[in-house]
């Protein structure tokens, strides 16, 4: 999790990218700004945001939640992902960061994040080639993780 300076300064860029619309930053969408401020290694569902919103405000509804994560993702607060499983996960959006990337388990599921960026040069070839500014990228791995593969070795 971030230090306190750091979330403060991230909630004041939230707020103030909603005021530019003429959108406030209410209270409900503060304590989904916040679960995600305090989860931001996972990737979350609309079910796993609404469960963490509701633990603190227990008189929020899913509808609130719901239309919170598409006016985030609206604005690239938060980045929708989707990994081929049927369900949309959301995380901080963080433009002043490269895009990391995604190592998705077939077996169990779960999701591994990576840091490394090697298609730096790559992009540049492209823009260069195709007249094309690149402004981001996705990437995901699919294969099977350390403890699946352990276990299928075993089974």
């Amino acid at each position: 999790m971030e230090n306190a300076e750091e979330k403060n300064r991230r909630i004041k860029l939230v707020e103030q990218k909603l005021n530019d619309k003429d959108y406030k930053l209410t209270p409900q969408r503060r304590a989904t700004l916040l679960v995600f401020l305090e989860n931001q290694s996972k990737h979350l569902s609309t079910e796993d945001v609404y469960k963490l919103v509701k633990s603190k405000y227990p008189d929020i509804g899913l509808a609130t939640v719901y239309r919170t994560l598409q006016l985030f993702d609206d604005f690239d607060i938060i980045k929708k992902l989707n990994f081929g499983d049927g369900c949309y996960r959301y995380e901080l959006s963080d433009r002043e960061k490269h895009q990391h990337h995604h190592l998705i388990c077939l077996k169990c599921g779960r999701v591994y994040e990576f840091e490394d960026d090697l298609l730096e040069e790559l992009e540049q070839k492209i823009e260069r080639s195709n007249d094309f500014k690149i402004i981001d990228h996705v990437v995901k791995f699919l294969g099977y993780c350390n403890k699946c593969q352990k276990e299928q070795k075993q089974g």
